[in-house]
């Protein structure tokens, strides 16, 4: 399957699209994410997600995802604000059952889609992309993006997904014309501009449950600090989500090392976000991967 030319995205890549609060800017300039994340099976990913964001530097995260969540999302971080309210980016679906929604909660997740503010679909909410127009990525996992497509009548198997990422991202980016963040060992990054990226995981130690929730995070946190950015520049969402990305691998890093290189935890790695955007504020080198 031709897909172009891929390209590793770095630490100068992803300094480039970090930003620090200036003199002028207060929370509404830094940006609100919107999150509806979360269910009573699931209430740790919007947890997750919600530490995420705010250790990325975002301005505000407005909770208004399902009741029964937002008890312990504002357990964890009471600055969250729990009411409806303005809105720059929106972060949907993570730990959510695209069979099992109430019709509230459907309501609420086409609300924020009709906002026309940039959007990151993960889990639960991937089969709402192509219901709006605006900046919006995609962070399935493999089997994630099978099931995507299937639905949408294009035949791909977990196990061909698996052995070809970077023909199928790039599908997925072309069929459904929105940016694509397929997680991986590599995680390939693209849109239907031909943007192609890599982010190579600088430890394994990722594969564990709720770090793709982190991931949601830190994507929508970006989104929404640069929301004015992509509202005259759509694909800029692409270098955001690659951004991310590079970020959530170089925390988990520096989680793990805190711990001699053994595991970590979803919750480790969001704690280790600020020290690597300091150090990429900074223009520092990373240090060599173990």
């Amino acid at each position: 399957m031709a897909t172009g030319t891929w390209r590793e995205w770095t630490a100068d890549d992803a300094s480039e699209w970090l930003s620090a609060p200036s003199a002028d800017d207060d929370k509404y300039r830094r940006g609100v994410l919107g999150v509806i994340t979360g269910s009573p099976d699931f209430p740790g990913a919007a947890v997750l997600g919600v530490e995420a964001a705010h250790r990325t530097g975002v301005g505000m995260v407005r909770f208004t995802g399902p009741r029964a969540v937002r008890q312990a999302v504002l357990a964890a971080r009471p600055e969250t604000v729990g009411v409806p309210g303005r809105v720059q980016a929106w972060l949907l679906g993570s730990g959510m059952d695209t069979d099992h929604r109430s019709f509230l909660l459907a309501g609420d997740l086409q609300h924020a889609l009709a906002s026309g503010e940039p959007t990151v679909l993960d889990a639960g909410g991937l089969d709402l992309v192509g219901s709006h127009t605006a900046p919006t990525v995609i962070t399935p996992h493999a089997r994630e993006l099978a099931r995507l497509l299937n639905d949408r009548d294009i035949d791909a198997t977990v196990e061909e997904v698996e052995a070809d990422p970077a023909g199928w991202a790039a599908r997925a980016a072309e069929e459904l014309r929105v940016a694509v963040l397929l997680k991986g060992a590599v995680t390939h990054v693209c849109d239907p501009d031909g943007t192609r990226l890599t982010v190579t995981a600088s430890t394994h130690w990722l594969a564990s449950a709720g770090t793709g929730d982190v991931l949601g995070g830190i994507v929508g946190a970006l989104a929404a600090t640069h929301h004015e950015r992509l509202a005259t520049h759509a694909t800029a969402i692409t270098y955001l989500a690659a951004t991310a990305a590079f970020v959530h691998s170089e925390a988990a890093r520096r989680a793990s090392e805190a711990w001699e290189g053994g595991p970590v935890t979803a919750m480790d790695v969001a704690h280790a976000i600020p020290p690597v955007i300091g150090r990429l504020l900074r223009g520092e080198a990373r240090s060599p991967r173990p």
